[in-house]
């Protein structure tokens, strides 16, 4: 019995990451799959078909999740075209790290848009369809960093941190239509974008983790197909640290 079997969700930002983990996951999961991404033409055409590979419907959009019209579209357009929007994952996200001395106007502005207002945009974009059925599950990506600060992040932490209270209220505002609204707060988490660090520092990071190793995607995954499911149809509001101890 897959876990996601016949359900629609919609995953921000899924051509490489932790998104196309989770997507990946999701469609193995039996879960219809519709994806947005920003600028990779190639790389969405190729993720839909690795997901129809296991017998799934997918799409991909290209769609700015940060713009409010944007959102309202995408959420319009999947319903069309999948019928149902039953999982929401939030999980587009960027990085304009400085010290605060340094950080300039534009590169808060856009990490809260791009972080945090993206969110608002498409929790409102499916509540209604979620009211609607009276199920739904929204999940949430936020960070370790929204949960402890880190020097050089105020933005980041600012955004990842507003995520958190922002999920807490929806939950307490949709709670009575079954609507779960919960977080995920990665650690570190081996992708393509930290393969460009240096090893010395990723070893040095590893060895300051609990268990000992970074995290992978499928981590990330694994929690949000739980989160998903009707398997944690009684968790709403909670946030799920995927951090191998790290803030332990």
């Amino acid at each position: 019995m897959k876990l996601l079997e016949n359900k629609t969700a919609i995953i921000t930002g899924a051509t490489r990451g932790i998104g196309k983990g989770i997507a990946v996951t999701f469609a193995k999961q039996g879960a219809n799959v519709a994806f947005t991404y920003s600028s990779s033409v190639e790389a969405a055409q190729e993720l839909e078909k690795e997901l129809e590979s296991f017998g799934i419907k997918a799409k991909g959009y290209q769609s700015n999740a940060a713009n409010f019209e944007a959102a309202q579209e995408l959420a319009a357009e999947v319903l069309k075209e999948f019928g149902t929007i039953d999982i929401l994952i939030n999980n587009a996200g960027i990085t304009k790290d400085n010290l605060l001395m340094r950080i300039s106007e534009d590169d808060f502005d856009k990490v809260i848009e791009v972080n945090l207002k993206s969110v608002f945009n498409l929790t409102k974009a499916v509540i209604r369809p979620m009211m609607k059925q009276r199920a739904g599950s929204i999940i949430n990506m936020s960070s370790v960093v929204g949960i402890k600060g880190n020097a050089g992040q105020t933005n980041y932490a600012a955004s990842k941190s507003g995520i958190i209270g922002f999920s807490k209220s929806v939950a307490l505002e949709l709670g009575s239509r079954n609507i779960r609204s919960n977080v995920i707060a990665p650690g570190f988490i081996e992708t393509e974008m930290t393969s460009s660090l240096p090893e010395e520092k990723v070893k040095e990071w590893r060895n300051a983790i609990p268990l000992k190793r970074g995290g992978t995607p499928d981590d990330v995954a694994n929690a949000c197909v739980f989160l998903a499911s009707d398997m944690s149809s009684y968790i709403t509001g909670q946030t799920l640290s995927v951090d191998g101890g790290m803030l332990t």
